[in-house]
């Protein structure tokens, strides 16, 4: 049987973070076989920055590890609790078309965000393209936009 694939995107965020309580479920019910934990990481460093010395490739290197750790105790925690988990970290200042990207060349059967819940955030956001929405939008395989809980 060929194991079906979620992907969770995540930014280190606890409403990122939300996407993935919903994901363990999908997995728990075995409706997913894989859960791929996704991180973008994008470096943006402004003239402003570079004129006063700031070294865009240290930068990129520091925040790349912190994210790669990050990954690395949310696949430990999710591994010990039964979990078959796959994790990526892609350096990139279009996370949306990246994520869309992802999950169709990786064969990826879900993609499980998590978005603000109140309704003027929501039409903000669409204004001004959040992610969540942009990848709701331009994806090729089905996403879950899940509003957190609290935020109701």
């Amino acid at each position: 049987m060929k194991h079906r694939k979620i992907l969770v995107p995540l930014d280190g965020s606890e409403l990122s973070e939300c996407a993935l309580t919903f994901a363990k479920k999908l997995a728990k019910e075995s409706l997913f076989g894989e859960i791929i934990l996704l991180c973008i990481v994008e470096v943006r460093i402004s003239i402003w920055h570079q004129m006063r010395g700031v070294d865009y490739f240290a930068t990129k290197e520091k925040l790349m590890g912190r994210a790669r750790d990050y990954l690395t105790n949310l696949k430990s925690k999710l591994c010990n609790e039964g979990y078959r988990v796959k994790v990526e970290l892609i350096d990139s200042n279009m996370p949306a078309r990246v994520i869309s990207h992802y999950a169709q060349e990786n064969f990826v059967d879900l993609i499980v965000m998590a978005i603000h819940g109140s309704y003027i955030v929501r039409k903000l956001k669409r204004m001004f393209g959040g992610v969540a929405y942009r990848v709701f939008d331009e994806s090729q395989v089905p996403v879950l936009l899940i509003r957190p809980p609290e935020i109701k």
